[in-house]
């Protein structure tokens, strides 16, 4: 039976999260329809501008992504801090981006109109806000808000009604920085896995492509959650590791799953394994099982207790 989504996902234990929609029909996402010969491919440009766009609005930000042929991979980082640290302002700037808001929220953004307003109505404007805030850092909200929109897009160029995705989408917490660094290797690897692509910089609609062009040119995508390192400033909010090790990790991880081959892990990727306490082989492990070993959450501690049974 599934779990109620506020179980499995919990800000406390963690800020980040995995998250997966699968579609329902037999109608691909993207790419083309063996049936009918049709290509959809044009959605998985519908799909990332859509994602990243939402990430610019809500106070989560995007970790890794994969589109793939007829399902999404997202690793989210919940940033409940920055949510909480919006003015009444920029919350309702941010939320009418995406929806109308109230008459009286509109008014308040209006500052010809704003001035009239009673103080009933000004408590009645901070009680949206109040709504809005939580929402800007939910993951159902932010996955409600990609997914319905995709479904319309998909439903109005099919000319059909019905359900494009499945009934939830799939959420594991990621529990340390091991199952981190596994499940983002997971993410942007997929396209190798599923045999779409040879080479992590030539896996169309990945993280792991746009970093990849930004690394070109001596930088980081705005539009992701950057790398900084082993960095202990709170005041500095990225990935904890370092972003040249995490590429040449994921370019041997996907060599070895395209040659199918055995063998040791180069010099140049063993810092960031031995710092999250993952060995060869759990390495492996972990980031060719983030869906079949694990469920609703993901650590070094699982897979260890897994192993030693």
């Amino acid at each position: 039976m599934p779990q109620p989504r506020k179980t499995l996902i919990c800000l406390d234990a963690t800020s980040y999260y995995h998250c997966v929609s699968r579609c329902v029909r037999r109608a691909f996402l993207c790419g083309r329809d063996h049936y009918s010969g049709k290509s959809y491919e044009h959605r998985r440009h519908w799909v990332e501008n859509r994602l990243l766009k939402l990430a610019s609005v809500f106070a989560i930000d995007v970790c890794a992504y994969a589109v793939m042929s007829n399902h999404t991979h997202l690793v989210l980082y919940v940033d409940k801090r920055k949510a909480l640290s919006l003015s009444t302002d920029d919350v309702l700037r941010r939320w009418h981006m995406l929806h109308k808001g109230t008459e009286l929220t509109r008014q308040y953004m209006n500052s010809k109109s704003r001035s009239k307003l009673s103080q009933i109505q000004l408590q009645s404007v901070l009680s949206s806000v109040s709504v809005y805030r939580k929402r800007l850092y939910d993951i159902s909200w932010f996955m409600r808000l990609l997914n319905e929109y995709i479904a319309r897009l998909a439903n109005k160029e099919d000319e059909c009604t019905g359900r494009f995705w499945e009934g939830r989408f799939k959420s594991q917490a990621l529990l340390d920085e091991a199952s981190l660094l596994a499940c983002m290797a997971y993410v942007d690897l997929n396209p190798i896995r599923a045999g779409k692509a040879k080479t992590p910089e030539k896996s169309a609609y990945t993280s792991i492509k746009r970093r990849v062009k930004a690394a070109k040119a001596n930088a980081q995508p705005r539009s992701l959650l950057p790398f900084i390192g082993s960095t202990n400033s709170k005041a500095e909010k990225g990935l904890p590791f370092a972003l040249e090790h995490y590429m040449q990790l994921v370019d041997y991880t996907g060599r070895r799953l395209t040659q199918k081959a055995e063998g040791v892990i180069p010099a140049n990727c063993e810092p960031i394994l031995s710092r999250v306490g993952i060995n060869e082989g759990y390495w492996f492990k972990m980031t060719s099982g983030i869906e079949t070993q694990f469920r609703s959450k993901i650590s070094i501690t699982i897979a260890l207790r897994k192993a030693a049974f």
